[in-house]
Order: C-alpha cells, then structure tokens, then sequence
C-alpha cells in the first residue's frame, strides 16, 4: 500500500504560509472537494493552554487561511470539538486562541455537546466499541456523510504510546464516557478508522509539529521544539511518519501493527512516499512516553492489581471521583508548578511569541 505523507520544516514568521504549501502538497481541493461540506475536528486535550497539548491557533490559522483563499465556502466550514469528563470546549476554545481565529475567518466555534447525536449501527464489524457500548455507539448526526479534517498535533500518549491523527476521532466519534475505551485504546483506534471509512467520503489530516510533546502525554509533557508540519489523507501513514521522527518503532506501537496488518493504512516506511522537506523525515527526536499520575491510576483500575474494583471505581456513580482527583492533579497541582515552569521556557522561544499575539 503507497501512501504519500507531506513534511515540511517551518518558522514561526511563516507558519501560515507553510501551511498553504502543505495543503498544497497534498492537493487538499481533490481530497476535500471544494463542493462537499467540511468538518475541521480540532484537538483538546486541556481546557487550559499547554504546549503541544491541543491544536494550535496558527495550524488552525494557517488551514482557514488556506481553504479560504482556495475558493472554499465559509458555510460548508463546521470548525468542531468535543467535551470529556475533564474538558470544557468553550473555555478551551478561547484558551487556546482559536476564538479570535475563528472570529477573524468568519467562522463559529461548534461544542459537539450541542448538536443531535444519535445512535449508527456500523455495517462494518468492529473490533471492541460494539462491545464497550453494546446499547449502540452514539456519534453526532452531522458527522454523516461530511468529509473531516484533523487537526492533531504530534504527541505522545500514556495510553497509546504516540497520538495524532487516529486518535483526534477519538473525541469526535464517541461521547465523553469514551473513558471506558481506555482498557482496550489500540483495539479502539482501528476501530476509529474502521468507522470513518464508512462515514466519511474523505478524510485528511494536517497535524502541527511546530512544537511536540514528549513524556506523560497528553498533557504533563515536555514541550520539544520540532518545527515540523506534517499532513496526509492516510491518517494510520501520518501517525507512523509522526512516531518514527519522535524516535519510537512504529510496528511495534500495537494500533498501528493492527492497522497494518489489517491493510488500513501504510506503516512500513517502504509503502510511504514523502513529499516536500524529504530529509526532514529522516529526523529522530528520542521521545519516551510517560505515564501522569492520572494515567497511571487509570491503568491500575483498568489492567492492574485494582482491577476487580473497576465497576465500583469508573462504571458507578461513584466514578465522580476520577475526574475530581484528575482536576486537583493537573489544574491545581502540576499545571501551577512545573507546568507553570515549562511554560514560562516556551514563552521565552520564537513560538511562545507567536502564541502571544493570538488574541
């Protein structure tokens, strides 16, 4: 399977423009005709602004820009994302500057919270969600039908090693007691991209390598310098290129030897054709993924000594305490100090700057 992934090396003074070349690389008007309506799923991963955590406001900026200027109608735009059981859209729309973006292209900001969802029975034979959510998986309506771009950015993950592209339909799919995805999340990301194929006519994703995450994704990360942008309508072939410049195998990440085996995308670098900056392909960047404190409690529940309380603890009403305990953690605890640290050395670089005249 030949798959063509485009990569490009990038400034902060012309990100927006890169943007355009990539699109352009990937000939983004006949992977997303110009005539069919157009989900953008953006990413968030925080409602608070970190680094590498959710999608950037100039890959957001850098796209509009792009599809605008190429003829697409600002009314066939659905600029999307999702809550979880830790996330607010709306705030983190505004956090992480993509409100003025939207504003500025004309364009509303959509919380998925708030449109119809209703129950599709996939024809295709999934491998686990029909078995997390045996009363029918639940998607919004007006994902049916519509063409999707991701806007992902290159991180890693302490449930599934590296994520991007796959995985930003993790949010968008599935409501947010997608938590009880967790236990299975390789089995669950082939699933995804079993899925989009059947709801989407074309899928492509453009995902930021400006600045990547490394460590306890994805959010308790170390903000990495990669100036890098990378987009593909192979969604599993952008992972792969994405994990092998962070430093990992990319078969030996199990959702993507599961989406290899089973032909649903290229991995193996011999099926992958590169496209623009070819060197920058080339690059390894030494990433490990960690585990949060949050995750790596999540994984004692679900896969570990704690697991005969599983029910009790993520699947009861008493299950308010996870995302209680995941606030304190990460809101009140780590993002005032470390985090609060990590970005203070970001503010200081050519791309904290950036991020402050998004306003």
């Amino acid at each position: 399977m030949n798959s063509q992934v485009a990569v490009l090396r990038t400034r902060p003074d012309r990100v927006v423009a890169d943007y355009g070349r990539l699109l352009h690389l990937v000939k983004v008007d006949q992977v997303l005709p110009r005539e069919q309506d157009l989900i953008l799923k953006l990413n968030l991963s925080w409602t608070k602004y970190f680094p590498a955590c959710s999608t950037q406001p100039w890959q957001l900026d850098g796209v509009l820009t792009t599809l605008l200027a190429d003829g697409y109608d600002r009314g066939r735009l659905f600029p999307v994302e999702n809550k979880t059981v830790v996330t607010d859209p709306v705030a983190g729309c505004r956090n992480n500057r993509w409100e003025g973006v939207l504003r500025r292209h004309g364009l509303p900001f959509i919380p998925l919270p708030d449109v119809e969802w209703v129950v599709h029975r996939f024809r295709t034979p999934l491998l686990r969600l029909n078995d997390i959510f045996p009363e029918g998986i639940e998607i919004p309506r007006m994902f049916v039908g519509k063409n999707v771009l991701h806007l992902p950015t290159a991180k890693t993950h302490g449930h599934s090693v590296t994520t991007g592209a796959i995985k930003n339909a993790f949010g968008g799919l599935l409501k947010e007691v997608r938590h009880y995805a967790h236990e299975f999340i390789h089995e669950v990301m082939v699933d995804l991209v079993l899925m989009q194929r059947e709801l989407h006519p074309s899928v492509l994703a453009v995902m930021d390598g400006t600045v990547m995450g490394d460590g306890a994704g994805p959010r308790t990360m170390r903000p990495r310098e990669g100036n890098l942008l990378l987009a593909s309508a192979d969604s599993v072939a952008l992972d792969a290129v994405a994990a092998r410049i962070m430093g990992f195998d990319p078969l030996e990440i199990p959702y993507l030897r599961m989406c290899h085996e089973r032909r649903l995308g290229a991995v193996d670098p011999r099926d992958i054709e590169i496209v623009g900056d070819v060197e920058a392909a080339a690059t390894r960047l030494g990433f490990a993924t960690g585990r949060s404190l949050v995750i790596w409690g999540d994984q004692l529940i679900r896969r570990g000594p704690l697991r005969p309380f599983k029910r009790v603890l993520l699947h009861s009403p008493l299950m308010v305490w996870a995302p209680f305990a995941s606030n304190v953690y990460h809101d009140l605890l780590w993002y005032p100090t470390i985090g609060r640290a990590r970005i203070r050395a970001f503010a200081a670089t050519g791309w904290g700057r950036l991020f402050e005249r998004y306003r």
